[in-house]
Formats: C-alpha cells, structure tokens, sequence
C-alpha cells in the first residue's frame, strides 16, 4: 500500500487496495463464501481430493484441525469481530453476538465493509487491518483448494532483526529499523542464523 494519487492523500491506501480489501471481506461471507466452504473441508482426506490415509496404527481424527481452527471460535469469526470492536472504541460500529457463526462472521463483515471507507482515512492500523483480511482469505482458499501454504524462511536485516518471508514476498518491512524491501531486495537478504535446538 504505497505510492497515492493526489486525491488519495487523505488516506493509507490506495483505491486499488482498499477495493482488494472490500473484495477479501466479501469473499468470507454469505453460504457460498469461504468460511461456509470451509465447513465442507473437515472430513480427512477432504482437502487433497485423495482417499483418508492414516500414517500410524491408532485411528486418525475424525476432522481436519485446520479448517476446524478456522471456522471454530477464536478463529476468523474472532478476529473479524476484534476488528468490529476495535472500530466501536473508534465510535464507527456497533458491537452484536448473538446467531450462529456464519451469522456472527456475516454482521461482521458488513460492518467492516461498511466502514471501509473512514478506516482508510483514519483508523491508525488499517495497513494492518488490510494485510489480515487478505491473509484470513489466503488460509481459507488454501484450506479449501488443499493448497499448502508457502514455506517461510528467515533473513537477516542488516539491523540485525530476522525477517520472515517467502518466495512470493512482494515486500517486508523491518520492525526494528523501519526498512522496506521490495521482492528483489528481500530475496537479496542473507539468511538468518538458525537457533541451536
């Protein structure tokens, strides 16, 4: 979210951005979305199209972990409904419970997406915002298409502070210094010293 039009000044992203953002929201929610999708994916063997293979001797579980943390509470109904709170401190939404998961995560969503608008203006963390929605979308799609999501490694900051990126890292900002690397720039970066086990 860089590199604003003249007209988008008043505002952390651009309009690109925050119609990705409203697109990632839309995704989630009604009975075709991804977090109902996501109810179909927890039979084992679900997600792979394959038959349920057991790799030991005792029986497997009966759901997939996964796509169970996801739709479970303390999953993306959660973090949605974090946000509608946040934005109600903010005096931008109204707090509701109450329905069934979908329904909860359906009020939060359109209460997000109504909001869109001012959040890009001026909630101070809507970067942030933005980059959970998109990544809550990407562990939905993957959890529904099987796809594994990709293997994170870490490099090193000349500041000192491991990043953690992968190979389609378009860009990282450094906690510590503040520094943006761009796709090239991050891949440039040395790998990080491993831990001792």
């Amino acid at each position: 979210m860089t590199g604003l039009y003249d007209d988008e000044l008043d505002r952390q992203a651009c309009r690109p951005c925050i119609r990705r953002t409203d697109e990632n929201l839309l995704a989630l929610a009604g009975v075709r979305g991804l977090y109902a999708q996501l109810g179909r994916q927890l039979a084992p063997g679900s997600g792979s199209g394959g038959p349920v293979v057991s790799g030991s001797r005792s029986a497997p579980i009966p759901v997939r972990l996964e796509p169970l943390s996801l739709l479970a509470k303390g999953g993306v109904v959660t973090i949605l409904q974090t946000w509608v709170d946040d934005w109600a401190d903010h005096g931008r939404a109204q707090r509701t419970r109450g329905g069934t998961l979908q329904q909860q995560l359906d009020a939060a969503v359109s209460t997000l997406r109504f909001n869109l608008d001012w959040a890009s203006a001026a909630h101070p963390a809507f970067v942030e915002f933005a980059a959970e929605i998109w990544q809550i979308r990407r562990q939905c799609e993957g959890q529904i298409s099987g796809e594994r999501q990709p293997r994170r490694i870490g490099v090193a900051c000349p500041c000192g502070q491991t990043l953690r990126i992968t190979l389609d890292t378009d860009v990282v900002d450094c906690p510590a210094c503040c520094t943006r690397y761009g796709h090239t720039e991050a891949l440039s970066l040395p790998l990080a010293e491993r831990a001792a086990a």
